[in-house]
């Protein structure tokens, strides 16, 4: 008997412990739990925990709780812990500082960083056997393929799965069964998910000129200081940026520390993965949405063990939970496919600088056509600079020529696309051997489908957008909500038959003309509707570099990051395409897609050639890709830019309202107008009907807040927020430093 309780004395009750628990929820703050006494918690650990009738998993961000808040006896208990080393602190401090920044729920940014839960799970081990060394068992009949097997287990060698033996034996898993089961061989766990391979530093790479060693030294200096900095590596296309870089990575393997490559796109990532194989003897871990589920939860996995030496991925790549993370590279930094427009949004190259700054590592902005915000940045001096002027190993630059398409002697024919300078053009490269590229930034086969009737036009049900015709396909598509459908037999309106004509070029019609006009050339599609996934990009390729394919047609897909040595001709079909629209960013887009097509010319030491077909040729984007005088372009936009306190010389911030029910959007949208804040730096326009004003069902209107760029725009955002009541209906996003005014 308990001596205390026999004297009448209570045993004293040790204090409860709380934990607050992170949520990959939309949730504003962590929930606070009870630690059963048998659990060890830190913060960062991976925990599973009751929600209502749910479990669901969350990270411990603070151990200890709110004393004042929920009462002991309320508080729900930890049910278990994962096994991983917990989430990194800096990890933890990134997450609160996004969700700050772009005003989001910190259990939403939580989500991207754990978004493959199963990868919580313990991979189940793979069972494999050795020999044992043991003799029979008495009685034990050895047949042909028993025998088969053992002698097969003779040969020293790693374990082998039962599947394996079976195999190479010529036997039925069985056979291996009964091996086992009378002791002749002993049973081994092995890791279900293999360690990446670990890539090789010091392997030798290529030959770097005096610009490259110099560049590739800073960027080892960088890495090496072991503290924060940004610097931009600016260079011509085809200058060796990537190689430069790559001598980075070696710095920060060599330093037994991670390192992130940021791609925009999933389709530059088949050569980029090539290239780094030669370098480093092996491949890198990928990060990406067309990973397999297996792929994703085992890369999840050997990042956050520390596991993954390298890895390369898209924006989503940036939030996963590195434990020593030694360097950061954005690759095309300009690219507005690092802006995440949906749920969290954010720019992953800002972010990958907060990254950085938190964690006090060096991040690298690489391009050829960097943006105004990161040129400005390193005038300033809170970036470095180093420069690449020069093409590597003697290529020259590609004589860029306008044809000008007002000109009756430059315009096609009648139902064609392709001036007849252009085709000229065309006859030439392919009368000797070398290849082209024919660029249009439009998918499919025409952007709008009318009644030659009536003019009625065919429109998407759920969205403010024509149907796209996709001749291959035989179907009309919406390119922002996926919705398809077949081209009618009647027009609705005016119910003539068969009265539906395309109007305008895609990529599919200009494919046909090219039939029509080289038809013996080999000709291939490059489009993200005709090639799905890296792999059959990385097929075209190939069939590229192997000079299989005479003239490559297609958008952006193949517009940059592409090494093709026989490539000696671009033709851009509409180069006044994405000038329009109203968007602040417009000719800065313009011409840094157009540049990036161009520098596929002449990469080697063939002369390339660029034919820009265009109605508007005295435009300073088109004057400037001619002259190839980037930087007067690029001073002439920042002088406007800074005129009208425009970004990067103020700052910009949206709030876009949306539902299903437009009375409702519109009363929403006005009552946040009433309340904007008033001040002297800050103006605010709109409601306003946004340029795709029903997206996928739900009716849209913008406001926007521009201000000086000393303003801190999240506390008038908070404020402004918190002054109206938005029903649950409406959905209210908001958009800092907007890349997208759609």
């Amino acid at each position: 008997m308990d001596l205390l309780t026999a004297s009448g004395m209570e045993a004293a009750t040790p204090p409860v412990r709380r934990v607050r628990v992170l949520l990959p929820l939309p949730l504003a703050s962590p929930y606070d739990y009870r630690v059963p006494d048998d659990m060890e918690l830190e913060a960062g650990a991976y925990v599973e925990v009751p929600l209502g009738p749910r479990q669901v998993f969350g990270v411990v961000w603070a151990v200890g709780g709110d004393e004042a808040g929920v009462a002991v006896s309320r508080l729900k208990p930890v049910i278990r812990r994962f096994d991983l080393p917990p989430m990194p602190e800096v990890s933890r401090r990134f997450v609160d500082w996004v969700a700050a920044y772009t005003l989001s729920a910190p259990g939403s940014v939580l989500r991207m960083a754990v978004s493959v839960s199963a990868a919580l799970e313990d991979p189940k081990q793979l069972l494999a056997y050795l020999p044992s060394g043991e003799p029979p068992p008495p009685g034990f009949k050895m047949t042909d393929a028993r025998r088969r097997v053992l002698a097969l287990m003779e040969e020293d060698g790693p374990p082998r799965t039962p599947a394996d033996l079976a195999r190479e034996a010529a036997c039925g898993i069985g056979v291996i069964r009964g091996l086992a089961e009378s002791g002749l061989l002993t049973p081994v766990a092995l890791r279900a998910q293999p360690r990446p391979p670990i890539p090789d530093a010091d392997r030798p790479g290529p030959d770097l000129s005096a610009d490259q060693a110099a560049a590739a030294q800073a960027l080892r200096d960088a890495v090496d200081a072991r503290a924060y900095s940004a610097t931009l590596v600016d260079g011509v296309t085809g200058s060796g940026k990537t190689e430069v870089y790559f001598e980075a990575i070696a710095a920060s393997l060599r330093q037994g520390r991670q390192a992130l490559v940021l791609l925009p796109e999933i389709a530059l990532s088949s050569q980029w993965l090539d290239r780094f194989a030669r370098r480093f003897g092996v491949r890198p871990v990928e990060w990406h949405s067309d990973l397999a589920g297996a792929h994703r939860r085992a890369a999840w996995r050997a990042i956050a063990n520390g596991e993954a030496p390298v890895v390369v991925g898209a924006r989503s790549a940036l939030f996963l939970p590195y434990p020593d993370l030694g360097l950061i590279v954005v690759d095309e930094e300009h690219e507005a496919a690092f802006k995440q427009e949906d749920g969290v949004i954010y720019h992953a190259r800002d972010m990958a600088v907060a990254r950085a700054f938190l964690g006090g590592i060096p991040v690298a902005l690489v391009s050829a056509t960097p943006s105004l915000e990161t040129l400005t940045n390193a005038e300033t001096g809170r970036y470095g600079r180093i420069d690449l002027p020069a093409r590597h190993g003697g290529a020259s630059l590609p004589d860029v020529t306008l044809i000008d398409l007002r000109r009756p002697d430059s315009r096609p024919p009648a139902r064609h696309w392709l001036s007849p300078i252009l085709t000229d053009a065309m006859t030439e490269t392919l009368a000797a051997g070398e290849q082209g590229m024919l660029f249009l930034n439009r998918r499919g086969y025409a952007p709008l489908t009318l009644c030659r009737g009536c003019g009625f036009r065919l429109q998407c049900p759920n969205c403010t957008a024509w149907l796209v015709e996709h001749r291959l396909s035989r179907r009309l598509q919406c390119h922002h909500c996926g919705y398809s459908d077949r081209l009618p037999d009647v027009c609705p309106s005016c119910e003539a038959e068969h009265s539906f004509v395309a109007c305008g070029p895609g990529v599919e019609r200009v494919a046909e003309e090219v039939a029509q006009l080289f038809p013996d050339a080999r000709v291939a599609l490059m489009t993200s509707d005709t090639l799905v996934g890296p792999h059959a990009i990385q097929t075209v390729i190939e069939e590229v570099r192997a000079h299989k394919v005479d003239l490559l047609i297609g958008t952006q897909v193949m517009a940059k990051g592409h090494h093709f040595p026989m490539l000696t001709l671009v033709g851009v079909v509409d180069g006044d395409l994405g000038l329009g629209g109203g968007d602040l960013r417009a000719a800065e887009r313009t011409f840094q897609m157009l540049h990036q097509v161009a520098g596929r010319a002449g990469r080697e030491s063939r002369p390339g050639r660029v034919f820009l077909q265009t109605h508007m040729p005295e435009h300073p984007v088109m004057q400037a890709l001619a002259a190839h005088d980037r930087d007067a372009f690029l001073a002439a936009e920042a002088e406007q830019r800074r005129a009208m306190d425009l970004p990067p010389y103020g700052r910009l911030a949206a709030l876009i309202v949306s539902g299903e029910d437009e009375r409702q959007v519109d009363k929403a949208a006005r009552d946040l107008a009433r309340a904007a804040p008033q001040d002297d730096d800050v103006l605010v326009l709109g409601p306003a009907p946004a340029p795709l004003a029903l997206l996928r069902g739900r009716h849209r209107r913008r406001l926007l807040l521009k201000t000086a760029r000393g303003v801190a725009v999240q506390p008038l955002l908070h404020s402004w927020l918190a002054a109206v009541p938005i029903p649950p209906s409406v959905r209210v996003q908001v958009d800092v430093d907007p890349y997208s005014f759609m």
